[in-house]
């Protein structure tokens, strides 16, 4: 997979591709990603690359100009599965969504600014408008580097134990089971014994219901949902 993030402010990605899983799938070839400083693409001189909005209203908003070029540019060189906006108006993303892009060969993310972007852009490019929830953060970068680890771990090979990603939260509609490790008793809090009894069908069924208790508890939205 590639990814083509398009932003004003590419140094916010420093940390999160060289460190962890997104560092292990670059190493293993797996992954790759290409930033792109949205204000390289304007050709005023002061590299200006936001305006006034019309309609008097308050707050700045990116120029459509810059940001067709980059796109235009990428899209010289290759076909993308999606042009993805990151906007707290979009979808909001779920498990159901990153499953299904990270099959993607190709994609462009595009990190918003100031008040937004000009509605053109969208018009024209955009192929798919995700949030990472119902509040509204400073830019699209954060979204964009979460959008990013979600995908990226779902690819077959970046984790060490491929079956892993099978058992988070959200891939069958509920929220994961606890989980625990050694040592069996701290200060006494132990390990639920049918964690060691090797029964597989009593583990899963543990797991499974202790699943169902968390959701209901912490998230019946997603009970509901069915």
């Amino acid at each position: 997979m590639h990814i083509d993030i398009l932003t004003l402010f590419p140094e916010m990605f420093d940390g999160v591709f060289t460190q962890s899983i997104l560092k292990r799938a670059v190493q293993k070839g797996l992954f790759s990603y290409t930033l792109h400083n949205i204000r390289d693409y304007s050709t005023d001189k002061h590299k200006r690359v936001d305006d006034y909005p019309y309609g008097g209203e308050s707050g700045m908003v990116m120029k459509i100009e810059p940001i067709a070029a980059c796109i235009e540019h990428l899209l010289k060189q290759k076909t993308y599965d999606e042009i993805i906006f990151l906007t707290p108006e979009g979808k909001t993303l779920n498990q159901s969504i990153a499953n299904e892009l990270s099959m993607s060969k190709n994609l462009i993310l595009l990190c918003g600014h100031y008040k937004g972007i000009d509605e053109r852009i969208r018009e024209i490019f955009i192929t798919k408008e995700i949030s990472i929830g119902d509040y509204v953060l400073s830019g699209g970068e954060l979204p964009a580097a979460v959008l990013c680890d979600t995908l990226v771990r779902l690819i077959p090979g970046v984790l060490n134990d491929e079956t892993s990603a099978l058992s988070d939260s959200f891939q069958y509609g509920l929220l994961s089971a606890p989980v625990y490790t050694r040592p069996y008793d701290f200060r006494g809090h132990t390990v639920p014994d049918v964690l060691l009894s090797g029964n597989q069908k009593l583990i899963d069924e543990w797991k499974l219901q202790k699943a169902e208790e968390r959701t209901q508890k912490n998230r019946p939205d997603i009970l509901e949902g069915e």
